[in-house]
């Protein structure tokens, strides 16, 4: 009835096309609630336990998925990431995820992808950066595998800044079984051989979905470095299993920045996403994370709510990368506009989209 009573009033307003994507949301987070307030034991300082006692790589924290700069003319503006790191930092973010789906991949150069890695790398190598206490992740999945391959031999030229690697599957020509798939990140992972690998599960944007506890299960040994998974969907049974992989032998990441508490209740080691670039949202996202391992269930229910409301207004403008960036222009940093053929929004929809965040109390009136 408490859940019922906090999200009812929104029932009406979620369009046809998100109906089901938000029966999800609502029944993952309801398991939630029932579990934390039922008579189950979750002794939750085990998680964190599990996490330390990792010898290897682990994240267990926000990672925040960086917009990459532009100017208006559209050209990489590789000047303002050492503001970008500074702001990051001092907003509470201690690992950063470059050049991924936020970071508009895709829609980069190899070229481009290169100098801007090498310019976080002379960013956080330097005194004054070395005092941010930033990790770097470096995205290299593209839709040529040999250039995920060179993306990847890149990275790793410059560890140990560059801490890990992910990448997300070819999204034009997919691969067409979980075999093709496991030999597809193979082909790329082993490209980087010491740092440690990520697969970027993100279905909506590739179309690529297998079960990810199927691509474990064939995965594990073959993959040698393969660390964890960037889980960027709503399926949490499937996350779930994946977890439980081999004893929790594998980092496991949410990548849906709504359903954060969700997936911690599904035994989430962290987080990557792109709403954490805002600093007026990672402290709410860390108190979803230190509530719920403190065992305070409607405190973090109330902060992911917070979360929710933040996404749903993101997600009215359909346009990702517009109203992506116009978030992070409106922390103060001068991000400029996506890459075509992501379009800006326009200057009615900005200022709308500001309004509704001050509304809201996001931003200052």
């Amino acid at each position: 009835n408490h859940y019922l009573l906090l999200h009812s009033h929104r029932l009406p307003l979620i369009p046809k096309d998100k109906q089901e994507e938000m029966f999800r949301l609502s029944c993952a987070i309801l398991i939630v609630f029932c579990v934390l307030h039922s008579s189950v034991s979750l002794d939750l300082p085990q998680v964190a336990l599990l996490s330390a006692g990792k010898e290897r790589f682990w994240i267990d924290t926000l990672v925040a998925a960086t917009v990459t700069a532009m100017y208006e003319t559209g050209e990489v503006n590789l000047d303002l990431i050492a503001t970008q790191a500074k702001q990051l930092s001092a907003s509470g973010v201690s690992m950063v995820f470059v050049c991924g789906t936020t970071g508009e991949s895709l829609s980069l150069t190899v070229p481009e992808r290169q100098a801007i890695v090498e310019r976080w790398v002379e960013v956080l190598s330097s005194p004054e950066g070395q005092a941010l206490n930033l990790t770097l992740i470096v995205h290299v999945g593209t839709d040529n595998v040999e250039s995920a391959r060179q993306l990847a031999v890149h990275a790793a030229s410059l560890s140990p800044t560059v801490a890990a690697i992910a990448a997300m599957p070819p999204s034009f020509f997919l691969p067409a079984t979980v075999p093709v798939l496991v030999s597809t990140m193979q082909a790329i992972a082993s490209a980087a051989p010491d740092l440690p690998f990520y697969y970027y599960h993100i279905p909506s944007m590739t179309n690529v979905n297998f079960a990810m506890h199927d691509f474990l299960s064939a995965a594990h040994g073959v993959i040698t470095n393969l660390n964890g998974i960037k889980y960027t969907d709503y399926n949490l049974m499937d996350f779930a299993e994946c977890v439980a992989f081999e004893n929790h032998h594998y980092n496991m990441l949410s990548g849906r920045d709504e359903i954060l508490l969700a997936a911690l209740s599904m035994g989430a080691d962290g987080a990557v996403g792109s709403t954490y670039n805002l600093d007026y949202m990672i402290p709410i996202y860390h108190r979803v994370m230190d509530q719920f391992r403190a065992g305070d269930m409607a405190s973090a229910l109330q902060a992911q709510q917070r979360a929710v409301t933040l996404v749903q207004l993101l997600q009215d403008y359909n346009q990702y990368g517009g109203a992506n960036k116009a978030l992070v222009n409106m922390t103060g940093l001068a991000c400029g506009p996506p890459r075509l053929p992501q379009l800006p929004l326009s200057q009615t929809q900005y200022a709308a989209l500001q309004k509704q965040l001050q509304l809201r109390g996001y931003l200052p009136l």
